[in-house]
């Protein structure tokens, strides 16, 4: 099998994993995440830069979320293991995909309260999560914010309710915090965590239409304010 049939075999293996799933995280979000990994590895190395675990790794990064599986983070990577054993990937190649999945997500930069263990990296890591990254930030972002805390009943916003900026991994994984404090507590935190000269700059308007926005929203949200 070429590599090209075993991306559109992943493709649809994807599409139809992840057809009934919740519109941030959905097949549209992977496509988005994979079109963001071709540009970004444009302008890296090609030498250095395995474009089909890049390809695989941006499919299948959220394949099985740990959010909507109980909080079960081995499931993801278990789940894409068999599918590409089942294509005849070679094991280098499975295990650098599975690491991909485990790693890219946000919430592996947080720390337990612990001493940071050294995490796993790549350049093929760096160019799947700057394109994870840059889905969750700009116009998209914010719509994905607020349909994902739509999903799980949360509040727009809450003025008695601050961000927790000093959030440990199983904090972050358990909060119910208005959606509005995980601009504070994520989104913006984002632009300065790329890894990728494209991804930073990308990053910087995304960045800037965030803070647009919430000014806007601060407006909306109490217009008294500016006549006082």
């Amino acid at each position: 099998m070429t590599n090209s049939e075993i991306v559109e075999e992943t493709i649809t293996f994807v599409k139809e994993t992840l057809k009934n799933a919740e519109g941030g995280h959905d097949w549209f979000h992977i496509q988005r995440v994979f079109n963001n990994s071709m540009l970004i590895a444009k302008d890296e190395d090609e030498d250095d830069v395995n474009l089909l675990v890049v390809s695989l790794g941006a499919l299948l990064h959220d394949i099985a979320d740990a959010k909507f599986n109980d909080g079960d983070e081995s499931l993801g990577p278990k789940m894409a293991e068999n599918f590409l054993l089942s294509l005849g990937v070679p094991k280098r190649t499975i295990n650098h995909v599975t690491n991909i999945i485990k790693y890219s997500s946000f919430k592996t930069s947080l720390t337990d309260g612990k001493m940071k263990k050294k995490l796993f990296s790549s350049k093929e890591l760096k160019v799947v999560q700057d394109a994870d990254r840059l889905d969750a930030i700009g116009a998209i972002g914010i719509a994905r914010a607020f349909n994902y805390g739509g999903f799980k009943n949360r509040a727009l916003y809450d003025p008695s309710i601050s961000p927790n900026l000093e959030m440990s991994k199983e904090e972050y994984k358990k909060s119910e915090a208005p959606t509005l404090n995980h601009f504070y507590e994520k989104l913006l935190l984002l632009k300065d965590k790329m890894n990728t000269e494209t991804g930073k700059r990308l990053a910087e308007e995304r960045h800037q239409y965030m803070i647009d926005f919430l000014e806007q929203f601060y407006q909306e949200w109490n217009p008294l304010k500016n006549l006082s």
